[in-house]
């Protein structure tokens, strides 16, 4: 029997290290999506995580122009700086940038609010459904990883959401040897996290390693906080010190980025990206486990927005 000769050029090389490898496996899978998907797109917050996402699909298709269009769906209660980053890297990248907003959805109606200042975070999931009917994607890439939250650590690579947008736990495709199925019936799509592997180290490493610039909001600088038990809750319009509370200046950073009155920051002095994996190395708390009230809302919380569609 004469065995076939195959092209091994894509395998990382016998030294490569452990983000060569995380690399490789993220450039593979967001080849297949752009191989086998009608209309993918790459959902952008300009977060950390989708910063790197953004930077991998960069080098998923050099020379040529990244393969998708990005989305984001803007709560209105995001930092400025943060999306200003947006459409600076946006236009780096030289991207097409959907922008889709919760604010709109709750002029129809599709969103409702019980207050005027409750969080919108958990209402994304509704601009975003409305935003993949308009579009009609039938794959979102998110930045989304495993170590973060335990219903995410449930999830596989590629999750097939219903036509409601929603995930069911127990019906998920098996994913032996890297083999993914992008496929869906119509009007379902899939959620695809090429860096679900990835842990918060591994993508602060990438960061430095690539030169990936960020958010200033990464990193240490002087905020007004007031403390609840062991959470800093900025102090801004959206959530404002209550009666009684006494507000403190204090150096921290934001170990994620969000909705602003749902993320929260750490005491930190990192200025540098070297400096915030020296502060990762000693975390024992997840970003959203430490920084996210959204997520401390009730056990189980992030699982059953998943379920109602959230990223």
């Amino acid at each position: 029997m004469t065995l076939q000769s195959k092209d091994l050029s894509n395998l990382p090389h016998p030294s490569a290290d452990h983000l060569d490898l995380l690399e490789a496996e993220a450039l593979f899978i967001l080849r297949e999506v752009a191989a086998e998907c009608r209309l993918p797109v790459l959902l952008y917050s300009g977060g950390k995580d989708s910063a790197v996402l953004l930077h991998l699909a960069y080098k998923a298709f050099h020379p040529e122009r990244i393969g998708f269009a990005l989305l984001h769906i803007d709560t209105g209660h995001n930092y400025d700086e943060v999306i200003a980053y947006r459409d600076r890297m946006a236009e780096r990248y030289d991207c097409q940038l959907h922008v889709r907003n919760v604010e709109d959805s709750i002029r129809k109606g599709s969103v409702r609010l019980r207050h005027q200042l409750e969080s919108r975070n958990a209402h994304q999931s509704v601009t975003l459904m409305e935003a993949i009917a308009e579009f009609g994607f039938d794959a979102c890439l998110g930045g989304a990883r495993r170590d973060e939250e335990k219903a995410r650590a449930k999830e596989r690579i590629v999750s097939v959401r219903d036509e409601f947008g929603q995930w069911e736990p127990k019906n998920q495709r098996p994913e032996l040897w890297s083999l993914y199925n992008t496929r869906v019936v119509p009007g379902n799509h899939v959620r695809v996290f090429p860096i679900s592997n990835w842990t918060e180290l591994d993508v602060w490493q990438y960061i430095q390693r690539e030169d990936i610039e960020l958010p200033g909001l990464y990193f240490s600088h002087l905020r007004d906080i007031v403390r609840r038990g062991d959470i800093l809750v900025p102090v801004t319009h959206l959530t404002p010190a209550n009666h009684g509370e006494t507000v403190e200046t204090i150096s921290c950073r934001f170990r994620t980025v969000g909705d602003i009155s749902c993320t929260a920051p750490v005491a930190s002095t990192a200025t540098t990206v070297a400096d915030i994996i020296a502060e990762t190395t000693q975390c024992l708390l997840t970003e959203r486990g430490a920084t996210r009230l959204d997520d401390r809302a009730s056990d189980g919380a992030m699982e059953q927005r998943k379920k109602e569609g959230y990223f």
